[in-house]
């Protein structure tokens, strides 16, 4: 008989039955997984389900859905949802709006990392960022892990989902919000002036910035390594850069 755990409580919906009355329900999910090379019964079904909804699906191993569904029979099919809803980043910038403040948006640049997420949102959130942007593929969810991590700021800061980023920063930069990306070669994070609407953009774990992102910023924003090691957690650089924000806004 086919299981799955309290959806309520939890981000994880397992067994085909249960992810397909999900999709029927318009349950938000932010990927499904699927046991490689599975093509029988209802597995059919449920990818046309999730392509025309534009979600994500992902393959993988028994193995790995074993664990992902803690022990509940998921039949090749597990589907991860959210620990909170999505924003759009209208709402986000309807934030800022209803403050009567420049907006102050944070990008992760596919952050994978769902600790590294998860912390860059508890950070923006104490800072006073209206919200942050994150890529649809290749980047952590809002899952439990996040959710945790952000010690329940991923319910109170809202996080928007985009298809396309590149985009997405194109679009902000039209409505007067600079974009300063967090890479090498850059101009020191202290000496750019802050002003008016900001977006700060932090790129991934081991990749930095993708090319056509850090093509879109208006500029280069570097913290300089003493050390011997020469990047940051994306998370500590995040948090020294929003800081940054939030002092030159309070005029410190």
């Amino acid at each position: 008989m086919e299981q799955t755990e309290n959806i309520q409580n939890q981000d994880i919906i397992s067994g085909r039955n249960a992810v397909i009355e999900a999709l029927k329900s318009n349950r938000n999910i932010d990927a499904i997984y699927m046991t490689n090379g599975e093509t029988q019964g209802s597995i059919n079904k449920i990818k046309a389900m999730a392509r025309e909804k534009g979600i994500v699906v992902k393959f993988t191993t028994n193995q790995k859905l074993d664990l992902m569904s803690e022990g509940t029979t998921h039949q090749g099919v597990v589907a991860v949802c959210p620990c909170a809803d999505y924003a759009t980043v209208e709402d986000i910038l309807r934030i800022s709006e209803q403050k009567g403040t420049s907006p102050f948006i944070i990008i992760a640049d596919e952050i994978e990392d769902p600790h590294n997420l998860g912390a860059l949102i508890r950070t923006a959130e104490a800072c006073g960022a209206d919200g942050i942007i994150i890529p649809k593929r290749r980047s952590a969810s809002l899952s439990a892990t996040v959710y945790k991590t952000s010690a329940g700021a991923a319910s109170v800061l809202p996080v928007a989902k985009v298809s396309n980023l590149v985009s997405c920063i194109k679009d902000l930069k039209k409505q007067n919000i600079w974009v300063y990306g967090a890479d090498i070669g850059g101009q020191l994070w202290c000496e750019h002036k802050y002003n008016g609407g900001v977006a700060i953009v932090i790129g991934s774990e081991g990749n930095g910035l993708g090319r056509l992102v850090k093509e879109e910023c208006d500029f280069i924003t570097t913290l300089p390594m003493y050390g011997n090691i020469n990047s940051l957690n994306a998370s500590v650089a995040g948090g020294i850069l929003m800081y940054e924000v939030a002092r030159q806004r309070l005029g410190k």
